[in-house]
């Protein structure tokens, strides 16, 4: 590929960014706006060029999955020796390198979450803390220790920052020193001590700082606005007195305050460097003008300087306006999004493009149990490490060793799924899921994961084969690139950003929630508004803002759209429940008594059941056996999985009731509207027959 090359198709902000190969460089890029194309291009233009050879460029980003899309589109463009990492891969990379020279014996051992270690420093200083008590003190050790400061100084430093302690201030300072000691004790390195050790033994040993300094020339780092003070520090010294840097930042979704973040390294970076080339780009390709026309008026009202605020400018055609929507409670918010993402389906929107984004992970439950009931398949974001699972692991032994055996019977798509369902059905992956939940649906839905992936490619490139197949799954491994699984996604904003999807709901938009209650100063609020920022611009088409007037069915109606909102929403439309959702409200305002001995009922099945699990009930079990094979062959036909239809539950409670009418079969739970309209009939005459 020519130097020449790489430069066409880029916009002109991009094409400056690319030119701008020397010196310090600072690309102000809001959503959407090409930053990544923007640098990758920057990078191969320079090495095409000769300013730097590939090896000597070491990229910085912030998670994995980043790093590995870099490192792809700068092989695709003809820089595949470049070094794209995260600040801890980096780090970590050069301590083991050069830990038998500078340090000698048996290096510490890297420790992946600080709990257990909290939890045994709790201990030594006989104080007693829960799971979450224990994961906000690591919190508050993690953020003390990114922002530099020692335990003697934790309780001042908590201060200045405004900053609110989950537990006793005297008591996380005797947690953090003694936290300390038993990591020293153990040989251990956290990930700040990893950062702050590789800067230390630069500082401290002049030959290895000038043989990574040798090695490295030429630095990008993405994210900038979210860099820490303690990232910043082990920047500053692989630098040296050197000013190849380009930095890549927004400020306007600095969302990261409270883990130590600042923005004021992006913000600050032409006073550290006056004769920076500064570029910004402002032209959004995600996002419709309607889209964007939001996005700006809810940056747009922020507080304070208006020098790095950017301005964004749609270029893609027209879409639907925004629509901002009232309710009265929270369950008839999450009914009415499940409604309108079933709807979006049904008009071809695919699942995986469709997103219900709130502000804390609790909100999650309402949204789940909303769309089970309007049979929309789901995925929650943020769980655990989709190549770490122990299924895909052995799916992947496995699908490598067929791929060595030249397991490929034919060359076209199908050959490929086939192949790849052959060899996942040894792990236990088959055409249905099984009945229910628990770890046996979980490891079908990672082997169904991969089985999409393999019809995914086979789609983009019909001539794929199983060794195509395995090295994108060991690319995607090293990246953290999970396949997306079929269902629409749950998340919270902070785990949103950076994705993107055709259409987005963000509900909760109430004060309190957002901003969130505990944001007290003009700074912490700001940030909250940066946060709806973010969730606005993650849309490509459709849009809903919504909040709820009360939290339970009949509650009082006190609360209030969030302030972020003030002058951007126009009308908003009120929504009422629908009488067949009243059973699900119902049970929403206190326990539901058992019909049988009167009990309070508190787990989900029994009231779905209407009847403690233990209590005698007449079922009729040929009708509950019809209704099960009319299911399977519901979900074979839709190839969803068969709870997304009816859950085991509502099964047997349509067995037990038998309805008669559609009123009757509206009264039981997890029979919501959009089931109703779907599959009322036949159930009915199933349980007429």
């Amino acid at each position: 590929m020519s130097a020449e090359s790489v430069l066409a198709g880029l916009d002109p902000e991009q094409r400056a960014v690319a030119e701008a190969v020397q010196g310090p460089v600072c690309v102000l890029a809001g959503a959407g706006t090409g930053k990544t194309r923007a640098i990758t291009h920057r990078i191969a233009y320079a090495t095409l060029t000769g300013v730097v050879t590939p090896q000597r460029v070491l990229a910085v980003t912030f998670t994995t999955r980043a790093a590995g899309e870099l490192r792809g589109r700068l092989r695709a463009l003809g820089a595949p020796g470049v070094q794209a990492r995260t600040f801890h891969a980096a780090a970590l990379r050069q301590l083991t390198y050069f830990w038998p020279r500078v340090v000698g014996g048996e290096p510490p051992k890297i420790i992946d979450s600080k709990i257990g270690l909290v939890a045994d420093a709790a201990r030594a200083c006989r104080l007693s803390f829960g799971r979450t008590e224990l994961r906000d003190v690591a919190g508050e050790i993690e953020w003390a220790k990114v922002t530099q400061h020692r335990p003697e100084d934790y309780a001042a430093a908590l201060a200045r920052a405004g900053r609110r302690a989950p537990a006793d201030v005297v008591d996380i300072a005797r947690v953090y020193a003694m936290y300390e000691q038993l990591r020293r004790e153990r040989n251990l390195l956290d990930f700040e001590g990893m950062l702050e050790l590789t800067a230390a033994v630069l500082t401290e040993h002049r030959e290895v700082a000038n043989q990574v300094r040798e090695q490295y020339r030429y630095f990008v780092v993405d994210e900038f606005q979210d860099v820490n003070p303690l990232q910043k520090m082990l920047l500053d010294t692989w630098l040296g007195d050197r000013d190849d840097l380009c930095v890549v930042g927004d400020p306007n979704q600095t969302i990261y305050s409270f883990t130590g973040a600042s923005p004021s390294h992006l913000l600050d970076f032409t006073r550290e460097h006056p004769d920076a080339t500064v570029v910004r780009l402002v032209r959004d390709y995600r996002s419709t003008p309607q889209v964007v026309r939001l996005a700006n008026g809810v940056i747009g009202a922020a507080r304070g300087s208006t020098r790095h605020k950017l301005e964004l400018v749609a270029q893609r055609p027209d879409g639907p306006d925004p629509v901002f929507n009232e309710y009265d409670d929270e369950v008839a918010e999450a009914d009415d999004a499940a409604r309108r993402a079933r709807k979006l389906v049904d008009e071809g929107v695919p699942a995986r493009e469709i997103a219900i984004l709130f502000r804390i992970n609790a909100q999650s439950q309402t949204y789940e149990a909303a769309l089970a009931a309007a049979g929309v398949p789901y995925v929650l974001r943020g769980a655990e490490r989709f190549f770490e699972r122990p299924e895909v692991r052995e799916a992947v032994v496995r699908l490598r060793g067929a791929a060595r055996a030249g397991a490929d019977a034919e060359t076209d798509g199908t050959g490929l799924i086939l192949t790849v369902r052959h060899v996942l059905s040894g792990a236990g992956f088959s055409d249905r899921p099984p009945e229910g939940a628990g770890a046996a649906r979980a490891r079908w839905e990672s082997l169904a994961a991969l089985a999409q992936l393999a019809e995914d490619m086979a789609a983009d490139d019909p001539k794929a084969g199983l060794a195509e197949f395995v090295a994108e799954l060991e690319e995607r491994a090293a990246a953290q690139h999970a396949p997306p699984l079929e269902g629409v996604t749950l998340a919270s904003l902070h785990a949103a950003k950076g994705l993107e999807w055709d259409a987005v709901f963000l509900v909760g938009l109430a004060e309190g929630t957002l901003p969130i209650v505990y944001a007290e100063t003009p700074e912490q609020v700001e940030e909250e508004r940066r946060l709806l920022y973010v969730g606005v611009t993650r849309a490509r088409v459709h849009l809903t803002l919504s909040w709820a007037l009360s939290r339970s069915p009949g509650g009082a109606r006190r609360r209030r759209p969030s302030r972020f909102l003030d002058g951007l929403t126009g009308k908003t439309a009120t929504h009422t429940p629908a009488p067949l959702d009243r059973a699900r409200r119902r049970a929403a305002k206190g326990p539901q008594p058992c019909r049988v001995c009167g009990r309070p009922l508190t787990a989900a099945v029994e009231r779905k059941l209407g009847r403690c699990e233990d209590c005698p009930s007449e079922i009729n079990e040929e009708l509950l056996l019809a209704l099960r094979e009319w299911r399977a062959g519901v979900a074979a036909d839709q190839k969803i999985p068969a709870y997304v239809v009816f859950t085991d539950a509502t099964l047997q409670a349509i067995a037990e009731h038998a309805p008669e009418s559609m009123e009757e079969l509206a009264r039981i739970p997890g029979v919501g509207r959009v089931k109703l309209d779907r599959y009322g009939e036949t159930v009915l005459s199933l349980c007429g027959a």
